[in-house]
């Protein structure tokens, strides 16, 4: 699916700031893309954007509203869909990452089909693909795994290609969740994929490309989480990564939902992970490690981040503190000659 921007961001009667988490991280990487927001009476959510109404962002040329707030069950409530369909007759397409569907929504299926105007239901694929082949394909690509599920993967990703693109190093984020694609405009959530095809839908997301072009593939899950295991597996095949960044947060008592799962050591995830994808690139190397140091003072922080590179002979940094440059260093390096071989 391909989103046409800019955004009109909807935050609903979002009762904090914390439900319109889709919404600030979209806001955060694409801000020329995002031109207003749109809040319904009662919303405790603001994203420091214009609030504007349908007609003065339509009259602004704005493109699509993005359902940018998630509520309790993901479900499209009644007050929602009045405003989403004005929307729909007032020109807009619409997007959303809910695990309800705007399509099963009869009004706004609907007004779509009589406005001709499209619904995104990003958490949802809009298309079939192959099953994985494995064959080699030109371009280079990166992909962030993780100890455990929501470390940070996605920020990482944006931050390199953020960084390599201030560069002027050929770089595209490529998304495999739902706020991912809202951040790129495109992408395919993996974890809605059929098993068998999700190394399929990789190659897909990741196609042939400029010899000096790199792909940075959002990671999801992480192959120690017993939940989510499967998804991380197939991403490391389809990818057919050069580079791996394991990301990494270092407080947690237990593996995400699994309190009888603690966190792997990160040597055991860079071996297990560096096996993985080496299935489909023999040279596949982790090069960085990304660690959210949020829950620690900046002196703690600093010594965790001196301690982890002495310890993998590897760049680790807090991409929110420090930003991924040592990482991107490493990559225009001579290991990133080697990695392009």
């Amino acid at each position: 699916m391909a989103i046409e921007h800019p955004y009109l961001l909807f935050l609903g009667d979002a009762p904090d700031q914390l439900a319109a988490k889709t919404a600030q991280g979209v806001l955060q990487w694409r801000p020329d893309w995002c031109l207003g927001q749109l809040r319904l009476p009662g919303c405790q959510a603001d994203l420091g954007l214009p609030d504007l109404s349908l007609e003065d962002a339509a009259a602004q040329g704005a493109k699509t509203v993005v359902v940018g707030v998630a509520n309790r069950g993901g479900v499209i409530s009644e007050g929602w869909t009045d405003v989403l369909e004005k929307a729909i007759e007032t020109g807009f397409d619409l997007a959303a990452g809910l695990h309800s569907r705007l399509g099963d929504v009869p009004r706004l299926r609907g007004a779509a089909e009589a406005h001709s105007r499209s619904l995104y239901d990003v958490r949802h694929p809009s298309r079939g693909f192959d099953v994985g082949d494995g064959k080699r394909r030109s371009g280079k690509r990166l992909l962030t795994v993780g100890t455990d599920c929501s470390v940070g993967k996605m920020y990482t990703s944006l931050a390199l290609e953020r960084e390599m693109q201030k560069r002027g190093m050929k770089a595209d984020f490529r998304a495999t969740g739902q706020t991912g694609i809202l951040i790129a405009g495109e992408g395919v959530s993996v974890d809605a994929v059929v098993a068998d095809f999700i190394s399929g839908a990789v190659e897909w997301l990741s196609p042939a490309n400029d010899e000096d072009h790199w792909d940075l593939i959002e990671g999801q899950g992480s192959l120690f989480h017993a939940s989510f295991a499967g998804v991380s597996l197939g991403l490391l095949h389809g990818a057919q990564a050069d580079a791996l960044v394991l990301c990494h947060e270092p407080t947690r008592p237990h593996m995400r939902g699994l309190p009888e799962y603690s966190l792997p050591p990160l040597e055991d995830c860079i071996r297990l992970n560096e096996e993985a994808a080496r299935l489909t690139n023999p040279a596949a190397t982790c090069i960085g490690v990304a660690v959210n140091t949020s829950a620690l003072d900046p002196g703690a922080a600093r010594r965790l981040l001196d301690e982890t590179e002495q310890a993998l002979g590897l760049p680790a940094v807090d991409p929110v503190r420090d930003g991924v440059g040592p990482i991107v260093d490493r990559i225009q390096s001579g290991a990133a000659g080697r990695l392009a071989g």
